[in-house]
């Protein structure tokens, strides 16, 4: 027997407020458990581990991010617009009520030098993503070697990311900056 949709969703929204804002490591399940409102019974149903939760609560999380992005795509004119809408969608996300001062995938795993199963695939899931999104996008726009570019403006939405932790209140304005710089260099049109 699962878990019922509403307590599923009040027990992911439980943890990823807890886990991405107070970290993996220093948030117990039970302040998961009475912010949502359940049973630790209840919690076990449905994830057998602390870090099957966190990995189900990054799913979602990696879900929500991925339409936040698409309407970024979506609303673009060009290709290379469309490679670029990255950085629109960071600030979007980020603007959300369940946006972070930075990523939760970077913040998990930083956590963990060697990330169980579920918490692995979880991350290479994201991972894998932007890669793939990055360079299709790359590719459409022109480039040269679209998966060189992909690592690149990876690299560049990583940094962007971290510095946020630094910066509280920074846009993307001096990632987007560096990417037009990169995505110039490589695209043919």
């Amino acid at each position: 027997m699962g878990i019922r949709d509403r307590t599923e969703t009040r027990l992911l929204d439980a943890a990823e407020e807890m886990f991405f804002t107070r970290g993996v490591a220093a948030t117990p399940v039970d302040v998961i458990l009475d912010r949502a409102g359940i049973s630790s019974a209840t919690l076990y149903r449905g994830y057998p581990s602390k870090e099957a939760l966190v990995a189900a609560a990054l799913d979602r999380r990696h879900a929500t991010w991925l339409a936040e992005w698409d309407a970024a795509v979506a609303a673009s004119t060009t290709p290379v617009g469309a490679l670029l809408a990255v950085f629109d969608a960071l600030d979007g996300f980020r603007s959300r009520p369940e946006g972070a001062r930075w990523c939760a995938f970077l913040g998990t795993a930083a956590e963990y030098a060697a990330p169980p199963a579920e918490l692995a695939e979880a991350l290479a899931r994201e991972t894998t993503a932007y890669r793939e999104r990055l360079t299709r996008f790359a590719t459409d726009a022109g480039a040269a070697d679209p998966a060189a570019l992909a690592a690149q403006l990876l690299l560049v939405i990583s940094g962007d990311l971290a510095m946020r932790l630094r910066t509280p209140d920074a846009t993307t304005a001096d990632a987007r900056a560096i990417a037009e710089i990169l995505v110039r260099a490589d695209c043919r049109r």
